[in-house]
């Protein structure tokens, strides 16, 4: 059994983030912490090279619903929600099926913070189509 280092998990948190923002690798850390500070994305990439992205118990379907959820939640419905809506779309969530999560969200959150996640969703959409 191998033991893991810190610089492991954050050189597998980097791919990660590189992969799910669908920027280049070496670009990630350059650009992550121009918007956040080098700490900031030092403990992101920590977290994101756990097993919250690879844990076999989940798939990379079931993560980007889930991060697509707490995004609205939280009502960030801006560029930030955008690369998940992608990496969704990209695992094969269908338009109809963000349209559905909406919907679901809305029983439980409220429509102000869903209605905006729709308007998202439908953003993006006509972005992707152009």
């Amino acid at each position: 059994m191998t033991r893991e280092t810190t610089e492991d998990r954050i050189s597998r948190g980097r791919r990660i983030y590189a992969r799910n923002l669908g920027i280049p690798e070496a670009e990630a850390e350059t650009r992550m912490s121009a918007l956040a500070g080098h700490e900031f994305v030092r403990e992101a990439y920590l977290a994101a090279g756990g097993t919250s992205w690879s844990s076999p118990e989940l798939s990379d379907r079931d993560r980007a619903l889930a991060v697509v959820a707490a995004l609205v939640a939280q009502h960030v419905v801006d560029e930030r929600l955008d690369p998940y809506l992608a990496l969704a779309r990209g695992a094969g969530v269908t338009e109809d099926g963000l349209d559905a999560l909406m919907v679901l969200l809305s029983a439980y959150l409220g429509q102000p913070a869903t209605s905006r996640g729709a308007a998202a969703v439908h953003r993006t959409r006509s972005a992707r189509d152009d």
